[in-house]
């Protein structure tokens, strides 16, 4: 194993290094990537203020985008011969150039390293995340769009309780995702800091050009002091799956909904074959499986949040205990960013059944207008309340339609104000 710290007298052991590397040479072909455009920010940065020449940046940022090709065409492995990703770099740059690929390291730590490919990679993951959210709330615009006045009983306890629409329930997800979808960009703004150029914690002594790597790596400001940028490890990792998990919550929320819709106690959706599998022992079955790890998605993301959360309990400054920060954080976004992709399409496939919706609504469904309705004829509301609790027919010859109509509060299944929806998803950065 390739290890940048060792010496010849240094004394290892293969079971603790085993243990120490732990599943870092894996996770890092994540990573690899943004930490390989990070070195070629931070060669550049050498240059700028003397410690390279022109002949060894040039000769190192064409050698990193080398490796980057290599890489991202599988001829370069990230394995076992390597701690990690970031001794897999350096090795190879001194393979191929020598003394001066031995030079990359110069004022930089492992620690801002990976800060600043983890950094790079929640920005990106934060964007995905966003545009899946954006894309779910369009998808649930369309619909509510197409479906405005389809009647369905509104729930309050698993019971039914109002008419309302199923305009009114896609668009209630589709509000939803337009504010997780704005939550996922403030994110990315809080955490678009550079961290590069702080090294192990506190510096280093030369005059690092900061901004320059800042600006080349398009962070939209840089981490000023050192201490916290090794102080944030963990706590920018945590607000980006706070931002999933926040996605999430919604995505369960709709995939509970479908389970229990599918349902043939409901019947009131059907679902394509291609959402659905079919069982190994019963013949007759079709089960909703996508709907189910949907709603089972946000599980990881918090199992993450809570593993990281554990390992955060340190003092100031680097702790090795930080590495356990990496695992959670990738499968969190990687598990998570993946159900997000499969929602708008089962949003744009979710086919309701009107027929099955109206024969749902039944007459204690419009005891609410009822009351309504003479309260604002000028009976206290208290009134209105007992004397249709006590009616013998709630409804008083009401029907879905009219109930629909009179509902003209906003937002309400008589005033959708789509609108207004469809302008604020627009109005979205990204």
């Amino acid at each position: 194993m390739s290890l940048l710290w060792s010496t010849e007298t240094t004394a290892t052991d293969e079971r603790i290094m085993k243990f120490l590397a732990g599943e870092d040479v894996i996770l890092d072909r994540e990573l690899l990537r943004y930490d390989i455009r990070a070195t070629i920010a931070h060669v550049e940065g050498l240059a700028r203020i003397g410690v390279l020449d022109n002949d060894e940046c040039g000769a190192l940022v064409t050698e990193l985008q080398s490796i980057d090709q290599r890489f991202a065409a599988g001829e370069l492995q990230l394995d076992e011969r390597f701690e990690d990703g970031h001794s897999a770099i350096e090795s190879w740059l001194t393979d191929k150039l020598g003394e001066t690929g031995a030079r990359v390291h110069t004022g930089r730590s492992r620690n801002d390293q990976v800060l600043v490919a983890t950094r790079l990679f929640l920005r990106d993951a934060l964007a995905a995340l966003g545009q899946h959210c954006r894309d779910a709330a369009d998808a649930c615009l369309l619909q509510a769009n197409d479906h405005a006045d389809w009647p369905m009983p509104g729930y309050t306890h698993l019971q039914r309780a109002v008419v309302s629409t199923v305009g009114t329930w896609f668009a209630g997800f589709a509000e939803a995702f337009i504010d997780n979808a704005a939550l996922a960009a403030a994110t990315a703004d809080w955490i678009d800091a550079n961290p590069l150029g702080t090294a192990a914690g506190y510096g280093v002594n030369l005059p690092l050009d900061r901004e320059y790597t800042s600006a080349a790596l398009n962070f939209g400001r840089t981490q000023i002091n050192p201490v916290y940028t090794q102080n944030s490890r963990g706590k920018f990792e945590l607000q980006a799956l706070a931002a999933l998990g926040q996605a999430l919550q919604d995505v369960r929320r709709y995939a509970w909904d479908l389970s229990l819709f599918t349902s043939a106690e409901f019947g009131f959706v059907h679902l394509p074959d291609i959402y659905t599998t079919g069982s190994s022992i019963m013949p007759n079955k079709r089960n909703p499986d996508l709907v189910e790890l949907l709603r089972a998605a946000h599980a990881t993301v918090a199992g993450a949040k809570a593993e990281i959360e554990s390992v955060l309990s340190l003092p100031s400054g680097y702790h090795r205990d930080l590495q356990a920060t990496k695992a959670p954080v990738l499968r969190g976004f990687g598990r998570g960013l993946a159900a997000m992709e499969c929602l708008p399409g089962l949003v744009r496939d979710t086919g309701f059944d009107r027929e099955r919706l109206e024969a749902a609504i039944e007459p204690g469904l419009y005891a609410t207008d009822r009351a309504i309705q003479l309260a604002r004829d000028g009976v206290p509301f208290r009134e209105a309340y007992r004397q249709t609790k006590s009616a013998a027919n709630p409804d008083s010859g009401m029907t879905p339609a009219a109930s629909i109509e009179a509902r003209v509060s906003p937002g309400a299944a008589g005033n959708l104000q789509l609108d207004r929806l469809r302008e604020r998803l627009d109005a979205l950065p990204g």
